[in-house]
């Protein structure tokens, strides 16, 4: 490895300097989010191939304050009223939540049997939601963290890979142009804005909340954008930088060391997945006949996804952004503040 390669601010650069070039690959061949797919497949490619590739948390934080304040723009009065009149269908998706992840839990016992997997990390690794929380989580009841970081990490880059690929291959998009409120830049406005809603992720970080940086400026923004406050649009290319650093993010996560974690439970993790996201389309179709949402919404809001992600996506393709963040968020809250509750319930009595 060349020396100035072993300074850790030329890694982060070329790693940049990668994930930027495969976004204007994917810019070129039309993909879907070519600013959140190509750096991530390129730098997932670069880490387990050995080269020396990083990813910055506060990066990695800008970019998800990005998307948690554009979600949070969508959000007029009334978005707000036709989002509250689908409560019924986002609860019935905190459920199919919950129900999935504990199909999801049995069937990797099943097929990994042979290797004598604990209780904690076949839980936590299942749960749909909160990926992070539930690696620390399966640690502090004694799992493997390992296992568990490595399932949730392969179960996000494959519904990221696969349902936006899917939906341009059938030509869903556009379904549902809901627009955010604000639709210019006011510079001294956006100032004041990502003065506001940095001070709601900083807030949120500090209380120890799951996913800060995406929630605090989500809320903050909603809170402007409902109330009628509209001070400045995001620029686009700010939203196209948080992409970026969010699939350095994810990418980066794919080290040599992935490769060699207990094949099988890759291979069962990633089986499971796809699976999970057939059973979900079905779901989807089944609620849409329901409540009058388009399928490919209610997919994008009850698949094993992200919440950054899948509300990206939503907002790239024009799919339902408020719905399909309402449906993300109200998930995440219920697994993290009921896995260990849950985890405890269903552990042996007496």
């Amino acid at each position: 490895m060349p020396e100035f390669l072993s300074r850790r601010p030329a890694r982060l650069a070329l790693t940049l300097l990668a994930g930027a070039a495969a976004a204007g690959l994917c810019l070129l061949l039309h993909t879907p989010l070519p600013w959140m797919i190509g750096p991530l497949v390129a730098t997932a490619i670069g880490c387990m191939a050995g080269l020396p590739l990083v990813a910055a948390t506060p990066l990695r934080n800008a970019g998800q304050w990005a998307i948690g304040t554009v979600l949070g723009l969508y959000f007029t009065p009334q978005v707000v009223s036709i989002v509250a009149s689908h409560w019924a269908v986002i609860l019935a998706g905190i459920a199919w939540a919950l129900l999935l992840g504990a199909g999801f839990g049995a069937y990797l016992a099943r097929a990994n049997a042979g290797m004598a997997l604990d209780r904690p990390t076949l839980f936590f690794a299942s749960a749909i939601g909160g990926a992070s929380e539930m690696a620390v989580l399966a640690e502090r009841f004694g799992g493997r963290m390992d296992l568990v970081a490595s399932a949730h990490s392969l179960r996000i880059l494959l519904v990221v890979l696969t349902i936006p690929f899917g939906f341009q291959f059938a030509g869903l998009h556009g379904l549902d142009p809901t627009l955010p409120g604000p639709q210019t830049v006011e510079w001294h406005g956006l100032l004041q804005l990502i003065a506001m809603t940095a001070a709601g992720g900083a807030f949120l970080r500090w209380r120890g909340v799951s996913n800060p940086w995406v929630l605090g400026p989500l809320f903050v923004a909603f809170g402007l954008t409902a109330t009628g406050v509209e001070l400045s649009a995001i620029p686009k290319w700010m939203t196209n930088l948080g992409q970026l650093f969010i699939g350095v993010a994810l990418g980066t996560r794919f080290t040599p060391a992935f490769l060699h974690t207990a094949p099988r439970w890759l291979l069962s993790v990633g089986v499971g997945t796809l699976v999970m996201i057939a059973l979900s389309a079905g779901f989807a179709l089944g609620v849409a006949q329901l409540s009058g949402l388009h399928p490919a919404t209610v997919l994008l809001g009850t698949s094993p996804g992200g919440i950054a992600e899948m509300c990206l996506t939503a907002k790239v393709l024009e799919l339902g952004v408020p719905v399909v963040t309402a449906f993300h968020v109200t998930r995440m809250a219920a697994v993290v503040l009921l896995a260990s509750p849950m985890f405890r319930w269903s552990g042996p009595k007496g």
